[in-house]
């Protein structure tokens, strides 16, 4: 997907504030059983179409007002994962601003742990 600068601005400042996990290091995060909340902040068909089992869905769209009732503990470690690492970006800037303290936006998103096998995925038909 071609993005245009504006956004690609947008997502650069917000990457200047963000952690960043990827797909190798979220492995390895998995593997050593360090609780964890992983969210898909991509839209509903995106989400229809296949997502990581287990995972919580709040859209971009919707979770900086569904956040705070969904996951109240705001020392959370929340990994956010979107189709490729750009709009998780811009909503860990977000859930940071709101008070959130441990937020990583995965670098990669959907495209990278749908490459990988140690990844549960659910996919709809």
């Amino acid at each position: 997907m071609v993005h245009s600068p504006g956004f690609l601005a947008l997502v650069g400042d917000a990457k200047t504030r963000v952690r960043e996990i990827d797909v190798a290091q979220y492995v390895l995060l998995l593997k050593s059983g360090e609780e964890h909340v992983l969210v898909d902040t991509r839209e509903d068909n995106e989400w229809n179409a296949g997502h990581v089992t287990n995972a919580v869905h709040l859209s971009k769209g919707i979770i900086e007002r569904d956040i705070e009732a969904k996951i109240p503990a705001k020392d959370t470690k929340l990994v956010l994962y979107c189709g490729g690492g750009f709009r998780s970006a811009l909503v860990a800037d977000n859930l940071q601003k709101m008070g959130y303290t441990e937020v990583w936006s995965l670098d990669g998103g959907w495209k990278g742990l749908a490459q990988r096998d140690e990844i549960v995925k659910t996919v709809s038909p």
